[in-house]
C-alpha cells in the first residue's frame, strides 16, 4: 500500500513498488511524477489487503497504522478529508471488473478503513472480487492474484470529461473526441497533458480528466484500440516529434497488424453488376473457390489456394477457418457481428449480412437469390461496400508509401537477414517487389501449370505410357516454361530467383470428378475408360509421400532435361534484354540422400554447361536442395558438400518430422489446442523444439562441411513473428514468404536484430 499521486509532494517509489504498477495506476504515477496535477491516489496490492484482514482477526495493528498513514496522503492542505472513489486497475480491460464505486465517505475511525460490512472497506473487497470473474481472468490464482491492485482516489471537482491522446483514424495527436462526441473548449493546460502521455504511453490512450475554473485534473488513462493505419501514422509522427528515435518506431510497431494495411481492391467496376449488396464489415477485395466450413478453409490454404469462406453466420468454431479463408461473406450479421469483429482482426476482407444469400452446410452448397452455388465455384467480395459478384475478378495490389514505406524503410538499416518472395507470377513478383522483396527465394514450376491449356500439356506429360511419349509431351512444356522464366528473370532485375525443380504431387494434378475425366481424355485423344485405367496405375496411397520432388527427376530424367532446357533459355532471353545479370538457383526438392542430389547435380550442370552460359558475365547461377524430410537434415553435411545453398521447406519438415499431413490436420489440431495437448498450430508458427532442432542441426552440420553455405527459409513459417525470431538465432541468410507477408519479415526481422 502506497501513494502514487499523494496530495501533497511527489511519490517516491522503490523499485519492487514501481514493478507492481499496472493499468490506470502506472498512468497516474507517470503524470504525477512529470509535475502535472493528477488527482491524488493510493495503491493497495491485493496481498497487503489480505494481509491487513489477516491481521483484524488476530486483533493486531500494526499494518492499519500504515494503511491509515497511507490514506491521509489523500488530505490536501485545507487537510479536510476528501469524499473517495475505488476502482480496479487491470493491465488490460476485463468486462467482469467493478465499475468505480464514487462518492464514499473517508473513514471516521481505523475500523471503517478495514472492516469490509462498512463503506469503504465494503468497497475495495468487491473491486478485488471481481479480478475473478473478469473475461480476461486466467484462473491461474497465484499468478494474476499477484498482480492485482486497487486504488482509492480523492473525488474530484468539476466537469469530468473524456478524450483521445490521438485521433482514433488519422493518428494526429489530439485531443480527439471518443466515439465521436463533441469536444468541449480545453483550457491550454490540455495539450500539455496529451503530449506528455503519448510520450509516456507510446500508444493512443483514453484519458479521463476534471475540468474546474480553467485548470486540468488528471484522473486516469488506460489504452485505446485503434486501426493500425493509426498506429503507424502516430509512431512515425512521434519520430518527427523527436519523441522516439526511428529504432524506436521500428520495435513498437506490432509486425502481425501490418497486413491490415496492405488490402487488395477490385481494379475496376465497369461493366460488372452485383450478384449481392451485403454490408462491408472488413475493408479489402478477395476472390477464390467457395467453401463451407473450416476444415476445407485450411486444406485450401495448405494447398496456397485462395476461398471465401461462406456460411449463414460464424461463431468461435470458426477461427480457424476465417484465418485460412482469403475472405469471409456470411448470410446474416453486422459491424458488431462475430464475422465482423475477427474479420477486422486478422485483417481479412468480410461481407456480411447479405439478406438475399443461404447456406446449407449440411449440403455443402449455397443460394444467392436464384442462383445455386457449390464448393468450388467462384466468388469475389468487396468488404469495403459489402458487393459480391459472380466469378474471379481482378485486384489492384497495394503499395507501399508515407508512414508505411517510411518504417520499413527505417526497418532495413537495422535488418541483417534477407526477404525474398515465393513467386511464380510477374504479377505476384511485382507486388512483392512493391513490399520490399529481394529476391524470390522459392519459384514453384509446377505452379505455372494452373491455367486449362497447360494443365493438359502437363497431364499429357504425367499420363504417357512411355519414354517416347513422355518426351513428346515434355518438349510441348518447353515454349511454355521458356517464357515463364525469361519473364520472371526480367521483372527481378538481377535479383536471385530460386526455381525449384518439379515437385508435383501427381494426385493434385490429375482429374478426379467424372466431368474432369471426360474433358480431360478428350482433350488428350483417349478413351474414358483408356485414361480411367491409367489414372488406376498412378494412383498412391499416400502421394504427398509418393512420386514427387527428386523422385520425379530421377525416375523421368526428360522432365529434369526439359525444366533445365526451359531454365537456361530463359536466362539466355532475359539476359539479352537488361543490362544487371540473372541470378539463376535451381534448388531440388524432396531429397533424402547424398546420392540422390549427387546425380542430379552432375545432370543439372551438364545441362547447364552445354548452354554455354556458366562461363557467362550475363548469367550467375548457383545449385541447392531444399531440406524438408528429417534424413536430409541429419546427413545435412554429406549434402552440403554438393551444393551451393540449403533451402528449408518448413511445411513438409513440419509434416515429416509430426507426421500429420497439413491437409487432414485441420480436423484435429484445433481440438488439442482446446485442450492444451499442442499450445499452437505447428503449420503456423514452428515447432522450435522438434522442427526447429532439425533445422539447427542440419545448419551446424552442413556449415561444417561447407563454410560457403547460403541458408533460407521458405514456407509459411518465414511470415510468422514467431517463427521469424526463432530463425534469426540460427544465423539463416534469408527468408522467402508470401508476397503480402514480406512487410511482417522486413519488420520483424529488423526488431529481432536490434
Amino acid at each position: 500500500m502506497f501513494a502514487i499521486a499523494p496530495a501533497m509532494g511527489k511519490a517516491n517509489l522503490s523499485a519492487s513498488q514501481l514493478k507492481l504498477l499496472s493499468g490506470k495506476a502506472r498512468w497516474i504515477f507517470r503524470v504525477g511524477e512529470a509535475g502535472f496535477p493528477t488527482v491524488p491516489t493510493i495503491a493497495l496490492t491485493r496481498a497487503a489487503w489480505e494481509a491487513l484482514q489477516h491481521e483484524r482477526l488476530q486483533r493486531d495493528v500494526r499494518l492499519r497504522t500504515h494503511w491509515i498513514a497511507c490514506l491521509f496522503k489523500l488530505v490536501g492542505k485545507d487537510e479536510t478529508p476528501p469524499l473517495l472513489v475505488v476502482r480496479t486497475s487491470a493491465a488490460t480491460h476485463n468486462g467482469g471488473l467493478m465499475s468505480a464505486k464514487m462518492g464514499i465517505a473517508a473513514p471516521t475511525n481505523a475500523e471503517d478503513a478495514v472492516d469490509p460490512t462498512r463503506a469503504l472497506a465494503k468497497a475495495i473487497k468487491n473491486a478485488f472480487d471481481s479480478y475473478g470473474f473478469g473475461q480476461g481472468w486466467t484462473g491461474r490464482a497465484d499468478e494474476d492474484r499477484g498482480k492485482q491492485i486497487v486504488l482509492v482516489q480523492s473525488v474530484a471537482e468539476g466537469e469530468i470529461e473524456q478524450f483521445l491522446t490521438r485521433n482514433a483514424t488519422t493518428g494526429a495527436l489530439g485531443p480527439a473526441p471518443l466515439n465521436g462526441a463533441p469536444l468541449p473548449r480545453f483550457p491550454e493546460s490540455v495539450d500539455a497533458l496529451v503530449s506528455l502521455l503519448d510520450a509516456k504511453a507510446g500508444r493512443h490512450m483514453c484519458c479521463t480528466v476534471a475540468i474546474r475554473k480553467g485548470q486540468v485534473l488528471f484522473l486516469s488513462a488506460r489504452p485505446s484500440q485503434v486501426t493500425a493505419a493509426a498506429d503507424l501514422e502516430a509512431a512515425v509522427d512521434r519520430v518527427t516529434r523527436k519523441v522516439w528515435t526511428a529504432q524506436n518506431a521500428v520495435s513498437r510497431v506490432d509486425p502481425t497488424r501490418l497486413t491490415q494495411l496492405l488490402h487488395p481492391r477490385l481494379k475496376s467496376k465497369d461493366g460488372v453488376t452485383p450478384i449481392a449488396m451485403g454490408l462491408g464489415v472488413s475493408p479489402g477485395a478477395a476472390s477464390g473457390v467457395i467453401v463451407f466450413n473450416a476444415e476445407d478453409a485450411a486444406r485450401m490454404r495448405a494447398r496456397g489456394k485462395h476461398c471465401i469462406l461462406v456460411v449463414n453466420e460464424t461463431g468461435p468454431a470458426d477461427i480457424e477457418g476465417m484465418k485460412a479463408a482469403t475472405g469471409i461473406l456470411t448470410a446474416r450479421g453486422g459491424m458488431t457481428s462475430h464475422a465482423g469483429v475477427i474479420a477486422r482482426i486478422t485483417g481479412k476482407p468480410c461481407v456480411a449480412s447479405v439478406r438475399t444469400m443461404s447456406v446449407d452446410a449440411s449440403e455443402m452448397v449455397c443460394r444467392i437469390g436464384d442462383r445455386e452455388f457449390r464448393m468450388g465455384d467462384r466468388l469475389t467480395i468487396d468488404g469495403s461496400d459489402g458487393s459480391v459478384y459472380l466469378g474471379t475478378l481482378p485486384l489492384a495490389q497495394p503499395h507501399i508509401g508515407g508512414a508505411i514505406g517510411k518504417l520499413l524503410g527505417w526497418s532495413d538499416a537495422s535488418r541483417t537477414i534477407s526477404v525474398r518472395t515465393n513467386a511464380e507470377t510477374v504479377d505476384s513478383a511485382m507486388t512483392a517487389l512493391s513490399f520490399g522483396a529481394e529476391g524470390i527465394g522459392l519459384a514453384r514450376s509446377e505452379h505455372m501449370f494452373f491455367s486449362t491449356e497447360r494443365m493438359v500439356a502437363l497431364r499429357r506429360m504425367i499420363l504417357s505410357e512411355d519414354e517416347e511419349d513422355r518426351s513428346r509431351a515434355v518438349n510441348g512444356l518447353v515454349d511454355f516454361q521458356t517464357g515463364d522464366y525469361s519473364n520472371l528473370f526480367s521483372a527481378m532485375k538481377g535479383l536471385p530467383v530460386t526455381v525449384r525443380l518439379f515437385d508435383p504431387p501427381l494426385h493434385e494434378f490429375l482429374p478426379r470428378s467424372d466431368e474432369d475425366i471426360e474433358e480431360t481424355a478428350a482433350s488428350l485423344g483417349l478413351a474414358v475408360r483408356a485414361l480411367r485405367l491409367r489414372l488406376e496405375r498412378l494412383a498412391e496411397f499416400n502421394p504427398m509421400l509418393g512420386h514427387r520432388g527428386v523422385r520425379l527427376a530421377i525416375t523421368y530424367p526428360e522432365i529434369l532435361q526439359m525444366q533445365m532446357q526451359a531454365i537456361m533459355a530463359g536466362a539466355r532471353a532475359a539476359s539479352e534484354t537488361q543490362n544487371e545479370p540473372v541470378s539463376v538457383e535451381v534448388m531440388v526438392p524432396f531429397v533424402s540422400t547424398a546420392s540422390e542430389v549427387a546425380w542430379v547435380r552432375e545432370r543439372v550442370y551438364a545441362i547447364a554447361a552445354n548452354s554455354g552460359l556458366l562461363r557467362s558475365e550475363r548469367v550467375k547461377f548457383a545449385f541447392g536442395t531444399m531440406i524438408e524430410l528429417p534424413r536430409a537434415c541429419l546427413r545435412a553435411g554429406e549434402i552440403a558438400s554438393m551444393v551451393d545453398f540449403f533451402s528449408f521447406g518448413t511445411n513438409d519438415l513440419t509434416q515429416t518430422t509430426f507426421g500429420i499431413s497439413r491437409d487432414d490436420a485441420p480436423t484435429f489440431l484445433t481440438a488439442y489446442q482446446r485442450k492444451g495437448v499442442y499450445e499452437r498450430d505447428p503449420f503456423v508458427s514452428i515447432d522450435e523444439k522438434g522442427v526447429g532442432e532439425m533445422i539447427q542441426i542440419a545448419i551446424e552440420r552442413g556449415r561444417a562441411a561447407n563454410p560457403k553455405l547460403k541458408i533460407g527459409i521458405c514456407g509459411e513459417h518465414a511470415g510468422d513473428p514467431a517463427s521469424l525470431k526463432f530463425f534469426s538465432g540460427l544465423g539463416v541468410d534469408y527468408v522467402s514468404c508470401s508476397p503480402y507477408r514480406v512487410p511482417v519479415a522486413r519488420l520483424t526481422l529488423a526488431q529481432t536484430s536490434a
